[in-house]
């Protein structure tokens, strides 16, 4: 009766284990969700703890990576944030995942009332732009993120161009 109590009791415990799902924090998801909720409460130091320690950030309409997690917190999370102190980064539906690679598009929106980095006069203008980014997460960090979105656009909602 014990063997048979133990049996049915360890085929339980094994069934339970093996459909708990991982802790949320441990996923590639769940890192990138993490760092686009800490975008959106404007808490930049927040957003770049979740970049790996040589983060690779590459913005397609710049054309050039930026290497290391201050250069990209600085030049720009900070960026963006003092430019458009009411940023919005909204997540359009769900993110594909693929292992340790996260995927989703986005729309980026806020009034531009804070002057950019590169001394560019803030305009005073609304904006919202669609755009995709790609990650990819290692250990818990974001190792690497891609951003495509129409900067042509952009700049033309802030009459920049």
């Amino acid at each position: 009766m014990q063997r048979r109590q133990f049996l049915t009791s360890a085929a339980i415990a094994a069934t339970v284990f093996a459909v708990t799902p991982s802790f949320a924090g441990d996923t590639a998801q769940s890192v990138v969700e993490a760092y686009v909720a800490a975008w959106n409460a404007h808490d930049s130091a927040k957003a770049a703890g979740y970049f790996a320690d040589d983060v690779s950030y590459y913005d397609a309409s710049v054309g050039k990576p930026v290497a290391g997690r201050e250069v990209a917190k600085t030049g720009v999370i900070d960026n963006f944030l003092k430019a458009v102190p009411d940023a919005v980064w909204t997540m359009k539906g769900k993110p594909l995942i693929d292992g340790d690679r996260v995927s989703f598009e986005w729309e980026f929106s806020g009034t531009n009332t804070g002057a950019w980095g590169d001394g560019t006069a803030a305009t005073g203008k609304k904006f919202s732009i669609k755009g995709a980014s790609m990650f990819q997460v290692k250990d818990g960090k974001i190792a690497t993120q891609s951003d495509y979105y129409d900067a042509l656009g952009f700049y033309k909602q802030l009459g920049l161009m």
